[in-house]
């Protein structure tokens, strides 16, 4: 559902959302009788900075102005309070007011989109913040300009300015700055679609937020964890967080979050069919950020009225809306927005048969979607991350390492001593001979100890250079493997809306464990034949998904290449391809590589579905009973010592035709999601509760059951490591 549901991930700023609390009058009062007073020192600067932020959200150009006046008075020639002293603290009073006014700016240029002088304004803060040694300033600005780079889509940057920033406030324990940029690290894993990571790093900031008591960060972190449940397909759970976060934004009169969310909710009331309240909370949405001159905001639901216009058949209108979002995106550089908006308008030009004009944009939303989503801009994130995670277990190591050096200086000194006093006795006791034959044998030993323990010191100090290298050697291998294993695997599998222009009432779960996963659906139209299946293959991780490309490819070859759409035929010619593509006919080796699948084919023409299946079975649900056809018991590919039982040439499938009646439904899944953990108890959510989960919810829409199969997974999960790739594919026929 990637094409209709456009959501906001809202970036926690430092210093935007963190300063202050809405819709308080009696201080605007209070500013403004201050103001007449004030001379023009200081105290005038402050107040014009208190007011400004007053503003801020409610009309940023006010802001601008007064932040403005207040720049305007911090100069040695509009104030002889800054020009007749050259006193070294009033100098740094002076520049920190600067620093917090120009931060001030920059933030009112990036709640306005004016991605160019924010980050000017914000670079400057930095600047003089650092010639202060003003660290907490410093972490504020190193996040807020990650924000300006998430804006501009540059998530390599943003990501290093975080983790900059999060280092600094992790130094000071500022657990505010600390839960931001928490929070602002899990909207880009969230961008770039590593759901699992992204909600690991909100609800870390969750938990810290609660504490703090600041409510429109935890607004902020509740709305993105309710966006990354829609982007899973849990929009129950999504609107939930999405209502709770609304409240809370409209009782502080936070317009811009205000508008974000209700074009959020407006996004998943489209996805669910439900068209009347989506372009209700859309059109808002555009009325508040139109208002406030927030650009981005007004591209994104100008987007998603576009989209659900191509939805409902009002093309003109859809065209209409889609161009002028595609206006403001290049006018503000937001590429991600860009791409989805491109593709969202070639799929509008498809839908009226305007092929050339759709080609067209088709062309630009690819080459976008290589600039955001290139495999050396993942593998800089996850590097950069890497490295953050490193340079704290380095530091550890060194503080360890001290800690150790200290305690054997402080043994060295007090051998010392020992040693001073030994010759003082010495010289007074001389002619007891015994004595100090005696204590020249302590001595020595004690000299040896000393040499002992510096020996293991400098060993010490070798063997933490030696792991520092190996740790930097398999962090780049495993950086290596896993972003070019995930690049490919993305590439091969296609998106659940191109199944569903064949099959519209159908749905895809479709949840790996890991970054890459062994798990992986396939689905082609060939002859007036619809073809599907679900596959897992052998192990998890990069692996696993190496197995699913061979698969991919295998497939391919067989039935769009070769034209066999007999579902027993497809499995037999793919046993032989992975047998020979992994070499597997060795006698001297078992080998277990390959894989289980259900496939099946449908033939709307002859009204017929036949399924073919290794392992896995068919659920084919008709007049609210389940019927399960079963799959052959041999696996595709090596069976260890099967294998040299049965040679694979021998291997057949067998061959089931099923009429298709009225509302009859059919799933394909592989085992991950039966497989889980979790309960009350800690045991497996098991075959027969899936199967009463299933025929229970059969007669709901294919969306609305992919919704409940997803929240029924995390509410028996819990807090449970998930500990398979899943994979389930619903059609209702």
């Amino acid at each position: 559902m990637k094409k209709l549901l456009f959501l906001i991930i809202l970036n926690s700023t430092f210093y935007i959302l963190n300063s202050f609390c809405f819709s308080q009058q009696n201080k605007l009062d209070s500013l403004l009788t201050l103001l007449k007073k004030d001379k023009e020192d200081t105290s005038k600067v402050n107040h014009l900075n208190a007011l400004s932020r007053l503003f801020m959200y409610q009309n940023p150009d006010t802001a601008i102005t007064l932040a403005n006046q207040a720049l305007g008075i911090i100069t040695p020639v509009s104030s002889p309070e800054f020009s007749s002293t050259k006193d070294g603290a009033v100098e740094n009073k002076v520049n920190a007011i600067r620093a917090n006014t120009l931060g001030n700016l920059g933030s009112y240029y990036y709640l306005k989109t004016d991605y160019i002088n924010a980050l000017d304004f914000y670079l400057k803060a930095l600047k003089i913040d650092e010639t202060l040694n003003n660290n907490k300033g410093i972490a504020k600005h190193l996040g807020n300009i990650g924000n300006v780079y998430v804006g501009q889509g540059n998530y390599t940057k943003a990501l290093d300015n975080y983790l900059k920033a999060l280092k600094i406030d992790d130094g000071l324990d500022n657990k505010n700055g600390i839960a931001t940029h928490l929070c602002n690290i899990g909207s880009i894993y969230c961008k770039q679609g590593d759901y699992p990571k992204a909600l690991d790093y909100y609800f870390k900031a969750q938990k810290m937020f609660e504490v703090i008591g600041f409510k429109n960060d935890i607004a902020s972190i509740l709305g993105n964890i309710g966006s990354v449940y829609g982007y899973q397909g849990n929009y129950t759970k999504a609107l939930d967080y999405y209502f709770k976060t609304l409240k809370i934004t409209q009782e502080l009169g936070n317009k811009t979050s205000t508008a974000a969310f209700l074009g959020n909710i407006g996004a998943i009331y489209s996805t669910q069919g439900d068209y009347p309240k989506a372009i209700d909370y859309y059109f808002q949405a555009l009325e508040i950020d139109n208002e406030l001159g927030f650009k981005e905001g007004m591209a994104v639901h100008l987007c998603n009225i576009g989209s659900l216009y191509t939805v409902t058949g009002k093309f003109k209108e859809a065209e209409q809306y889609l161009n002028k979002a595609i206006d403001i995106d290049n006018s503000i550089g937001t590429l991600d927005y860009l791409r989805q908006t491109e593709e969202l308008l070639s799929i509008l030009y498809d839908t009226t048969g305007r092929t050339k004009e759709a080609f067209f944009h088709y062309k630009k939303a690819i080459a976008l979607k290589d600039t955001l989503f290139s495999q050396e801009s993942k593998k800089q994130l996850i590097r950069k991350e890497m490295n953050y995670e490193f340079d704290k277990k380095e530091a550890a190591t060194k503080a360890e390492n001290e800690k150790q050096q200290a305690v054997a200086t402080a043994e060295k000194h007090k051998q010392q001593f020992v040693l001073i006093l030994v010759s003082f006795v010495l010289v007074l006791v001389f002619i007891f001979a015994a004595f100090v034959f005696r204590s020249l044998r302590i001595t020595r030993k004690q000299k040896n100890i000393i040499e002992v323990q510096k020996n293991e010191v400098l060993q010490q100090k070798e063997m933490v250079e030696k792991q520092k290298e190996i740790v930097e050697k398999q962090k780049e291998e495993i950086v290596e493997s896993i972003t070019y294993a995930q690049c490919i695997q993305q590439r091969i599998l296609l998106e659940e809306s191109a199944m569903r222009h064949y099959l519209p009432n159908s749905f895809i779960y479709y949840q790996p464990k890991d970054i890459v996963s062994s798990n992986f659906y396939w689905f082609t139209k060939i002859d007036d034949i619809i073809i599907l299946a679900a596959i897992d293959c052998t192990g998890h991780g990069v692996p696993g998904a190496f197995m699913s490309i061979i698969g991919n490819t295998l497939l391919n070859e067989i039935v769009n290449k070769n034209h066999k759409t007999l579902p027993s035929e497809i499995l037999r010619l793919l046993n032989l391809g992975v047998y020979d593509a992994l070499h597997q006919k060795k006698d001297e080796d078992f080998l277990v590589d390959g894989m289980v699948i259900a496939l099946c084919s449908i033939d709307y023409k002859n009204n017929i579905l036949q399924f073919a299946g290794a392992q896995n079975p068919l659920y084919v649900v008709s007049d609210n009973t389940m019927e399960v056809i079963q799959a052959d018991i041999h696996e595709i590919g090596g069976d260890g010592r099967i294998t040299k039982i049965i040679a694979p040439i021998k291997k057949g499938y067998t061959n089931n035709v099923i009429p298709i009646k009225k509302d009859m439904s059919i799933y394909l899944f592989s085992d991950g999601y039966v497989e889980q953990f979790g309960g009350d108890g800690g045991e497996k959510y098991g075959t027969p509760k899936f199967k009463e989960l299933l025929l229970s919810n059969h007669h709901l829409t294919m969306q609305k059951q992919k919704e409940v199969i997803v929240s029924a997974h995390a509410d028996w999960k819990g807090l449970t490591d998930q500990v398979d790739d899943i994979l389930v594919m619903g059609v209702k026929l």
